[in-house]
């Protein structure tokens, strides 16, 4: 016997992609018998109904789900449920009232206090002078200082209770303007259910004496879990880079901005992040095989099968039990019968005046066709044509052509959706009876809902992301890598940004200080990033903090595990450099046919922090694909390297780096140049020489 229980589930794990997420609910149940149906209510109405899935997690070989289906329906919302954070604001605001009213009568006491005074009483006239009396004045006097003391303590903390209500009465109204869109605010509203079937796959009998047993495996419990995935979705990577100076250590924390508005609170799931396309087939494709030799025609595999002979026969005996309704109509009489040609798709009796195209042809009378003079049209495959009068005449008999092959079928998208179709009953219309249709009320009754549903969760993807934040769908094409968050989070459907913290990566941090004296004298501090983690490390922005201050917001490129990149955190203000130039001119050769420029570069780098420091100092020497042209380099103290152009980014050539460590509170000083021949009838292009 079939049974349907009501299952309470709870979101167990959200799964968010580029655009989308994959949620999954589970719930608890105990079977009721051979078949049982499982309602879970409160899914999202945007979900995807394709994409409905339920499996059972440990159950016995002898239990499998066997359906799985969307229902859409009304239900009326709970008044408590509505009114709770309205609730809140006003247990708040009455906190805020009588925090103040406290407050406001402590402060009267103050100034009630604060003004007594000693009167004395009005002298009669003629009556000598009296003497003040000074110990009453001074009790009175302590007595107001003490009394003053005790109400300004009392003062101060009903103040400090008095901004606390009001803060929380701030948040409790901010709560309320901000609810999420899973709270509503009707009396109704329109909720999605899941319809899950459980069969217990064992013989009748034995079905038939575990229902009537009270030891059988209904006393159980199993658990169930169902899977959709749902639009309005997305994040973006962000991290935080903490830096000790002293030390050079630190750490690198992943933490993900996620904006979701699917119209459900994602409250404590376990919370995954992946990079990969939600609606991307991930299957191999099959490679055709490549024959030599006659074509062959390939099968062609129906997509749609027909209905089955005699389906129209199974209701041979509705009809027969059936009576033709009759309308009353002007001209030549219509019926329509129930059930015929002139219902409609759910079997509706039309009234003959709207149902009658052309009264003639509704009772099964059409007029004789008219007489026509002249060649008449040959029919298919028959006879040539013959004027009409004329005598016949022998003629040889044409062959039949070969009827055309028919069209493949044009199929209607909506019968892919299996949930909203349904199964035409007797009333219908005797062509379609015993098919599967879209089922009409469905479609009208939820398609505008679902569809502003759908266009609200849309609408994060045009969110704005911060500076230096990379989209996730950009990333994509790198590699795809779904990332586990350490702890239950909680992301409410506001459709905002929320961060929420994912994991912390070991990674290697090297310092280092990096300086262009030739265009730029600051010295730059810099960070080499290697990641020692197993895990991909996306392109994103990140905060650093050195010491735990805030320095700045810089982006980190994606690192593979085991790739290294420099990352640049701001100026250095403890480390000053100074360069200066030198450029001497002269000839040489025959007849002075050859001018000499010798430019001598001399930099002073001076450390004033309290720790070593590792510079590297970029020079360019002029570089010249002429002949003619000889560019040297003098000899530099302490010697500079050559540096590859395949090691800039920018692939340039002639540069030349110091790498130095200046001790804390020490200078170093450094010097190069080189030597730039060319013939004394030539000059540099686009520049001065002494420039170069």
């Amino acid at each position: 016997m079939e049974r349907e229980v009501v299952g309470e589930s709870r979101l167990d794990s959200v799964t968010v992609h580029a655009v989308g997420a994959v949620c999954r609910r589970r719930l608890v149940f105990a079977p009721t018998g051979r078949v049982t149906r499982i309602r879970v209510a409160g899914l999202p109405i945007a979900m995807d109904t394709q994409s409905l899935r339920a499996r059972l997690l440990g159950g016995p070989a002898a239990l499998r789900v066997t359906d799985a289906r969307r229902e859409i329906r009304a239900e009326v919302v709970e008044e408590e449920r509505l009114a709770t954070l309205q609730r809140d604001v006003d247990a708040a605001e009455e906190a805020y009232d009588a925090a103040r009213a406290r407050r406001d009568r402590i402060a009267a006491h103050v100034d009630a206090t604060a003004a007594f005074r000693a009167v004395p009483p009005t002298p009669r006239r003629g009556d000598p002078p009296r003497s003040a009396p000074l110990d009453a004045v001074i009790e009175l006097a302590a007595f107001v200082d003490e009394r003053l003391a005790s109400l300004h303590t009392r003062l101060l903390a009903a103040e400090d209770a008095l901004t606390l209500a009001e803060h929380e009465h701030e948040a409790a109204s901010q709560r309320l303007a901000e609810a999420s869109d899973a709270l509503t605010t009707e009396s109704t509203r329109t909720t999605v259910d899941a319809v899950v079937t459980v069969t217990r796959t064992q013989d009748e009998d034995a079905a038939d004496a575990a229902d009537d047993s009270d030891d059988s495996d209904d006393a159980r419990e199993f658990e169930l879990e169902l899977e959709y995935i749902v639009p309005g979705a997305t994040w973006f990577p962000a991290y935080q880079l903490s830096l000790a100076q002293e030390t050079g250590v630190g750490g690198l924390a992943l933490r993900a901005n996620v904006a979701q508005r699917t119209g459900e609170d994602w409250t404590g799931v376990r919370l995954s992040l992946s990079t990969a396309d939600l609606q991307r087939r991930t299957t191999l494709p099959e490679l055709r095989s490549i024959r030599i030799g006659r074509r062959q025609d390939e099968a062609v595999v129906p997509i749609w099968r027909e209905p089955p002979a005699g389906l129209s026969e199974l209701f041979a005996g509705y009809e027969s039990s059936t009576p033709p309704v009759r309308h009353a109509g002007f001209g030549v009489g219509a019926i329509a019968v129930a059930g015929g040609a002139g219902a409609g798709a759910g079997g509706v009796v039309r009234s003959a005046r709207k149902a009658m195209v052309a009264p003639a042809a509704a009772v099964g009378y059409a007029p004789p066709p008219p007489m026509v003079r002249g060649p008449m049209p040959a029919a298919p495959g028959g006879p040539p044509p013959m004027a009409f009068g004329a005598a016949p005449q022998a003629s040889m008999p044409m062959p039949a052509a070969a009827p055309p092959p028919p069209p493949p079928p044009v199929l209607d998208a909506a019968l892919g959706d299996y949930a909203d179709l349904v199964l035409l009953g007797p009333t219908a219309d005797p062509g379609t009876r015993g098919t599967l249709v879209p089922d009409p009320g469905a479609a009208d009754g939820s398609s505008p809902v679902r569809a502003e549903y759908r266009r609200r969760a849309q609408a994060v993807g045009s969110l704005a992301a911060p500076r230096h934040a990379v989209p996730v769908n950009r990333l994509q094409a790198s590699f795809a890598y779904r990332f586990e968050a350490a702890a239950p989070v909680d992301v409410p459907s506001d459709g905002a940004w929320h961060s929420v913290p994912v994991d912390d990566f070991p990674v290697g941090l090297t310092q280092q200080h990096l300086c262009v004296p030739a265009l730029d004298p600051q010295v730059y501090a810099a960070v080499e990033v290697a990641n020692t983690s197993r895990h991909p490390l996306l392109a994103g922005p990140v905060d650093v903090l050195v010491d735990g201050q805030y320095t700045a917001t810089v982006q980190l490129p994606p690192l593979a595990p085991g790739q290294s990149r420099r990352i640049g955190i701001g100026v250095e203000e403890g480390v000053r450099v100074a360069r200066r130039t030198r450029t001497e001119e002269s000839t040489t050769g025959l007849r002075g046919g050859t001018s000499v420029v010798a430019r001598a570069v001399e930099i002073d780098v001076v450390n004033r922090l309290g720790r070593a420091i590792s510079l590297e100092i970029l020079e360019r020497v002029p570089v010249s694909d002429d002949r003619d042209v000889r560019i040297e380099d003098a000899v530099a103290a302490p010697p500079w390297t050559v540096v590859p152009p395949e090691e800039d980014p920018e692939r340039r050539r002639g540069l030349r780096r110091w790498r130095v460590a200046v001790p804390p509170g020490g200078t170093t000083a450094l010097r190069g140049g080189y030597e730039l021949r060319l013939p004394a009838d030539k000059a540099v292009l686009g520049g001065n020489r002494r420039d170069a």
